[in-house]
């Protein structure tokens, strides 16, 4: 039997986040996306709110497919002692309501982003207003364009769809 993997989003960055880390787990599983509301603000900003955001998106696409494995990505800014910081949280969860939560890490948004996202303002469309680019968060994201494209969004997400992974890629030491 193939297992299936649904992902709670549209976005083509979280979908191919799943899609590359999946296919070194298990080659044959079939990836598909659905579309639902993570039940938080369009802009997340603390990890508790991003966390809550990929838990209701992983257990909506379990319940929208009947998938074997609902996987919840979300990106969120975080204010700090230092700076506000963008990150991202991935749940991933099974039909028994079995979780795994893994985070990415932290890049230092520039002060010009981070004061219009304390306006009020999501994180994508600024990013588009400074690049003159259109809909930057299902592309390269704030975290490639920071980077040069060293560390493109896709790549951030597949370190945390890894991390909520492990529970299920390595049982025995979550029992």
């Amino acid at each position: 039997m193939i297992m299936r993997i649904a992902v709670g989003s549209q976005n083509p960055v979280k979908i191919q986040a799943v899609k590359n880390v999946v296919k070194n787990i298990w080659e044959d599983a079939e990836v598909i996306s659905v579309d639902v509301l993570p039940g938080v603000s369009e802009q997340p900003t603390s990890d508790d709110e991003a966390i809550k955001g990929a838990t209701t998106r992983a257990e909506l696409s379990i319940q929208k497919t009947g998938a074997d494995l609902g996987i919840g990505l979300e990106g969120c800014t975080v204010e700090t002692a230092y700076g506000m910081f963008v990150s991202g949280w991935v749940v991933a969860m099974d039909k028994n309501g079995e979780m795994g939560i893994g985070g990415g890490g932290r890049l230092l948004l520039p002060e010009r982003i981070a004061s219009e996202v304390r306006k009020g303002k999501e994180l994508g469309p600024v990013m588009d207003g400074l690049t003159g680019d259109y809909n930057t968060k299902q592309k390269q994201g704030a975290v490639g364009i920071l980077t040069c494209d060293l560390v493109p969004r896709t790549t951030a997400f597949e370190r945390c769809v890894i991390y909520a992974l492990a529970r299920f890629i390595n049982p025995d030491y979550y029992r």
